[in-house]
């Protein structure tokens, strides 16, 4: 029995003289013995069905229907009963004759699936405990339930060593001797194949997940598995990730939640429990990926599962020449919006349908530019940048790679590694390029917001921040930005809102946190500031704004000493200074502070002229408060933005001057 999948997503074909030989095959078995059973620990197996049931765990009966490398795997060791499995006896019933395959990785990935299906662990096993690199075993005693004739695995070491596929042909083989007092058998197995195939096709009318009228399902994609063979294959890997999730995140946003990025790849290379995840991510299902490939060829197996019962919903595989790869994620996007029932527009599924036609070494490129870029430091955004100009050089109509290009232009400059007037003048040329070639391109919009931004056009940043989230409004990253546009025009609501949003997408992302307590501070919510910047630390000791925000919210409380500890911790030296001194002045050290204030002038004025400006504020000296905003304004500081929700100003905001600073910088006075 097999069956085909047309690529046009509209139908499954079953090849019915399979499910008779399938079929005419386990009734023969069934007559041999009532039940092909056996069990071990909280699990039953069923041999000749590959299902897996907990028998004893906290939620009984539910069941797995293990693929079928994980079930020849899982057989393999209950034949054993407690002896070794040898890795080498795994690679020989699994990938026989095969030479282009990673047998350790495809072996890992095996034993790991498994564990996940049994709910166990590496570190701590209960069900197959792992033998230096030479093998497995399975840790507790077979057991066969009081039905069975005697131990199913006992008739032969062939039998049990059968694919599905050979399965399949020894069915074949047992058709013409069937003898009369199997008539009867055969007459109702006729009956079944038919019940069979009707009962399929309306079981794949209705078998799509169907979410709650109330809720949004909830999906992660999980970091697709290199399995290559080819350390240096993991761009692709990255790469198709994050295209898979941006693809699946713009599809209808109101219906589906795709985690973003940041949180999922936290998963790369670790054996987590599905379950594990689905509680840290507050999802419902997870589409796991792996790569294979072999010189000009790439396949992508692809599999939607069921959180809460670890049920495979749909798997495939899809095979491609390496200069067809950006197709994937469009085919994948097809496959998980159709098994899930996403509404989508014609405009969507005509986007889907349309082949996206990009030079591959330009993509390929591009995936290596993406790959540098996220490893987050100088030296590999230089490398991105040249990645990203090379993809533009390659084909000058890639809208996505000029938009990359932008971004990593951008960083150069404000981290100077370039001149920073060349930098942004270079970011600007790229994004406009891309918009240009790609009016809907929802990164370029985003992009622009960043170049408007620094070009101190907040309005002009606004709308196209707005743009963004209109085109993609299921992306976290957008929303953060949102969030920050809506809190310098005084939207605080608004603001607070997006935030959390950013934060439902992106759970595991510590970055999401601190913006969302940053945003909760600036609106006088201490509490929730506290916790939210608290978790953000939990996650990454190294996020912004960390303790410096932790820092601000204890000074705004009055608890110095809370705060004191805190300011030891942050790294950058001018805002420790400045810290300190807000600190001092709090407690009425005015000698203390003065000498802070003095060395932020003396080291930093030329720069951040801003944070001189909210000391004299928050000391209430007026005059010289404003007399370092203009000062700030006219050496273009990034921060002058932030004048409307700083809360160190709050001081001015009853003078005259604040109105019209607020006008001249273009931002609202109410």
């Amino acid at each position: 029995m097999h069956f085909e999948f047309d690529n046009s997503g509209s139908h499954w074909y079953i090849h019915f003289s399979g499910i008779l030989r399938f079929c005419i095959l386990h009734a023969a078995r069934m007559y041999a013995h009532p039940t092909e059973r056996v069990r071990f620990g909280d699990f039953e197996l069923d041999l000749s069905t590959g299902q897996l049931c907990s028998i004893e765990g906290p939620h009984p009966n539910n069941k797995v229907l293990l693929r079928e490398q994980m079930f020849q795997v899982m057989r393999m060791l209950v034949e054993r009963d407690g002896t070794i499995v040898t890795r080498e006896e795994i690679k020989s019933r699994l990938w026989a004759g095969h030479t282009t395959i990673d047998f350790d990785q495809g072996i890992n990935s095996t034993i790991k699936a498994l564990r996940r299906a049994l709910g166990d662990s590496a570190a701590n096993p209960r069900y197959i405990e792992t033998l230096g690199r030479r093998g497995y075993r399975l840790m507790l005693t077979i057991e066969y339930p009081e039905s069975t004739s005697g131990p199913v695995l006992d008739r032969g070491q062939k039998n049990s060593e059968q694919t599905a596929t050979e399965m399949s042909d020894s069915a074949g083989r047992v058709e013409p001797q069937i003898k009369p007092r199997w008539r009867k058998a055969a007459v109702v197995l006729g009956s079944a194949v038919i019940l069979v195939g009707g009962g399929y096709l309306s079981w794949r009318n209705f078998r799509a997940i169907t979410p709650p009228k109330s809720e949004r399902i909830r999906l992660a994609v999980l970091p697709f598995q290199n399995l290559t063979g080819d350390p240096n294959k993991e761009y692709l890997a990255d790469g198709l990730t994050e295209g898979t999730i941006s693809q699946l995140g713009r599809l209808n946003p109101e219906q589906l939640g795709v985690i973003a990025r940041t949180s999922v790849m936290g998963y790369k290379h670790k054996d987590e429990r599905l379950d594990q995840i689905g509680r840290d991510l507050s999802v419902q299902y997870v589409l796991e990926n792996s790569l294979r490939g072999s010189g000009d060829h790439i396949r992508l197996t692809s599999q939607l599962i069921q959180v809460k019962d670890q049920t495979p919903l749909w798997s495939h595989d899809y095979d491609y020449p390496a200069q067809d790869i950006l197709n994937i994620e469009d085919d994948v996007a097809k496959a998980v919006a159709r098994e899930i029932q996403l509404r989508l527009t014609s405009q969507q599924r005509a986007g889907l349908s349309r082949p996206r036609s990009v030079n591959p070494q330009a993509f390929d490129a591009y995936l290596h530019g993406y790959y540098f870029f996220q490893r987050d430091t100088d030296k590999d955004t230089d490398m991105a940048a040249r990645y990203f100009e090379r993809a533009t050089q390659l084909d000058p109509n890639y809208a996505l790679a000029w938009v990359w290009l932008s971004r990593a232009r951008n960083w150069e400059a404000e981290e100077g590694l370039i001149p920073r007037e060349e930098g942004h003048s270079l970011s600007r040329v790229a994004i406009e390029r891309a918009l240009a070639l790609d009016p809907n391109l929802a990164q370029a919009y985003s992009q622009m917001g960043r170049v408007k931004f620094v070009d101190f056009d907040w309005v002009g940043a606004d709308d196209s921040i707005r743009r963004a989230i209109a085109l993609e409004p299921g992306n976290p990253e957008y929303l953060d930005q949102a969030a920050f546009s809506a809190a310098k025009f005084g939207r605080s609501d608004e603001a607070l809102v997006l935030a959390r949003q950013a934060v439902e997408l992106d759970p595991l992302n510590a970055f999401s946190w601190g913006t969302r307590g940053e945003i909760e501070y600036y609106e006088g919510q201490l509490a929730g500031a506290e916790t939210d910047v608290k978790k953000s630390l939990e996650l990454s000791t190294d996020v912004w704004p960390g303790p410096f925000l932790l820092s601000e919210v204890y000074l705004t409380q009055g608890r110095l000493q809370e705060a004191l500890p805190e300011i030891k911790l942050v790294r950058s030296d001018y805002l420790r200074t400045y810290l300190y001194a807000l600190a001092y002045a709090t407690i009425g050290q005015e000698k203390q502070s003065d000498a802070a204030l003095k060395e932020l002038i003396a080291k930093y004025s030329t720069r951040r002229a801003f944070f001189v400006a909210s000391v004299y504020a928050f000391r209430n000296q007026r005059d010289e408060a404003f007399e370092w905003l203009d000062r700030a304004y006219a050496q273009r500081e990034d921060d002058v933005a932030n004048v409307k929700f700083w809360p160190m100003l709050k001081n001015l905001h009853d003078d005259p001057r604040y109105s019209a600073f607020l006008k001249k910088i273009h931002l609202p006075t109410t």
